[in-house]
């Protein structure tokens, strides 16, 4: 008789302590309920939010809770840099919200804005010439932004 309670006591012991590790175990963590907020912020056509994005960009890491899809390809098959312009960092933030949104079901509803900021981005990158070398610059942004809104 006593082995049998020894038994039915460890047995016992064992299923509760498998309910501790079954009520313990976390399910996977939603992300933050301002996500869309925070999205938004990052991806309208002022230099601020390129700003924000770019600071956030720099420390991934801090925002890993929301998520977020910060791949890119960059400027996809054209240049990223085309004659020198460094368009690159455009092209990135115009992937990130492209991939965000999709990702959250909202891209159709935020295309149109999405690449209004990747023109506007662009644009502040031609305004740090002068002369005719801003005019060609801006004259390959407006290329860029016609292609995205075309086939983007």
């Amino acid at each position: 008789m006593r082995t049998r309670q020894r038994l039915a006591t460890a047995l016992s012991t064992s299923v509760l302590a498998l309910g501790a590790v079954a009520v313990s175990a976390s399910p996977a963590v939603a992300a933050p309920v301002d996500k869309p907020q925070v999205l938004s912020s990052w991806t309208q056509t002022s230099a601020s939010s390129y700003n924000a994005w770019a600071t956030a960009r720099t420390n991934q890491s801090a925002w890993s809770a929301y998520g977020f899809d910060w791949s890119t390809d960059y400027c996809s098959t054209s240049p990223d840099n085309p004659f020198g312009f460094p368009f690159k960092l455009s092209c990135a933030r115009h992937d990130f919200g492209y991939r965000n949104y999709r990702a959250a079901g909202t891209f159709d509803a935020n295309k149109s804005r999405l690449d209004d900021a990747f023109y506007a981005d662009l644009k502040r990158v031609c305004d740090r010439y002068s002369g005719a070398t801003e005019s060609s610059c801006d004259a390959t942004a407006w290329t860029y932004y016609q292609a995205v809104k075309t086939f983007g």
